[in-house]
């Protein structure tokens, strides 16, 4: 009798075990079909494309990027510089669940304070009368304003150009050493555009009023300075567009353009990729004996490894500049990815600076003066360069 009782609860007992392991399993089932039915539907459609991973992935620095993947290829952790100090998995992990960032008083406002973002911006140097009241703006204009055509004010095109300058003691003998760009080619400037009145408005596609004339302009005084200087003279707002690409692509799009060059000429070695700022009038525009220059100021991608290279070439011309030319640069500054591009193609050349040449305001002549004065100053900075390379050999 207790043997039979025994029998049945065994046997009860082993239906309830496989009951509940099937009704468990069925679950599991059930919830990987609906996960995997929510991550195909169209909420998640546009989640998981390149373009959100880049932004999720624009939380880290590049360092810390690359200290992951120093944990599977400890190689790749070569490349961080002596001084970086890895942070903790509960920092990482903190920052990565609340977009906080440990010791960064200013990543608890950040994203709240409309505008605040931009004091990620850091000031390495900074010229007469710059401070965080008055960094850098860089206006994003939609893709179709970036083509549109605006009559162009003919009669403020013309510069004097003094073409009776001396022959240069010393040339590159014909070698193209300096290579001048502009990512962000439509930019133009209000004087040059009839009509138009918004900052936001001071786009062109015409290469005689958009930063490809400013490159032009700088091309030409490099050449008379005897240093063979290539310019692109690519329109960057059409190309986009006819990509389908968006305004933040045009850092990708220049990189082809500067890897070409590069592949094409061995002797490439500096990189000055030119551009204007938003910022009115009165913080572009400084008087240097009775005269007007648009003022300049110097960008150094910190998402480049190895820019302190870049940022020694900046210093040393920003206080060249502002030696000769009192006020000319307003100094130095580190953009990193959470403002802006943060590379800029720097890691394509220890030499390489994106110049910022005036603001929205600022005419041709005033353009014209302080792009020969930069010339002027960065002749004397290669050539001295050279003496020592040469000595060096």
């Amino acid at each position: 009798m207790k043997h039979n009782r025994l029998l049945y609860n065994l046997k009860k007992s082993n239906k309830e075990t496989f009951v509940k392991r099937a009704g468990m399993y069925t679950v599991i089932v059930l919830l990987l079909f609906i996960t995997v039915s929510i991550l195909a539907s169209s909420f998640f459609e546009k989640r998981f494309q390149s373009s959100s991973m880049k932004g999720t992935l624009n939380i880290f620095s590049t360092e810390q990027l690359v200290t992951f993947m120093g944990t599977v290829n400890p190689y790749f952790q070569q490349g961080l510089p002596q001084s970086y100090v890895p942070p903790s998995i509960q920092s990482l992990s903190f920052e990565l669940a609340t977009n906080i960032k440990p010791g960064d008083i200013r990543s608890l406002l950040g994203r709240e304070l409309p505008g605040f973002a931009i004091f990620d911006t850091e000031i390495l140097v900074a010229g007469e009368g710059t401070d965080y009241t008055n960094l850098p703006i860089e206006s994003a204009p939609p893709l179709d304003v970036l083509l549109k055509e605006r009559e162009v004010a003919e009669e403020k095109l013309k510069v004097e150009d003094n073409n009776d300058k001396p022959a240069p003691k010393m040339t590159t003998n014909g070698r193209k050493v300096v290579y001048v760009y502009q990512s962000h080619s439509y930019e133009s400037f209000l004087p040059l555009l009839k009509g138009v009145k918004d900052p936001d408005d001071a786009t062109s596609p015409n290469s005689k009023a958009n930063m490809i004339r400013v490159g032009e302009i700088l091309t030409n005084e490099l050449e008379q300075k005897g240093i063979g200087t290539l310019q692109d003279r690519t329109n960057m707002g059409e190309k986009l567009i006819n990509r389908g690409w968006e305004h933040a692509h045009a850092y990708q799009l220049s990189r082809e353009m500067v890897t070409a060059a590069f592949a094409q000429n061995k002797d490439l070695t500096y990189l000055f990729d030119l551009h204007r700022d938003s910022l009115r009038k009165d913080k572009t525009t400084v008087e240097i004996n009775g005269k007007p220059y648009a003022k300049l100021f110097f960008v150094i991608g910190k998402g480049n490894l190895e820019h302190e290279k870049n940022a020694r070439l900046a210093e040393e011309l920003h206080y060249s500049l502002n030696k000769k030319f009192p006020g000319l640069s307003r100094g130095v500054f580190l953009k990193p990815k959470s403002e802006g591009n943060g590379v800029y193609n720097q890691d394509l050349s220890n030499r390489a600076i994106l110049l910022e040449v005036g603001g929205v305001d600022n005419n041709l002549e005033e353009i014209h003066r302080s792009l020969e004065a930069f010339a002027d100053v960065f002749a004397d900075y290669y050539w001295k360069a050279e003496k020592v390379n040469a000595g060096g050999q």
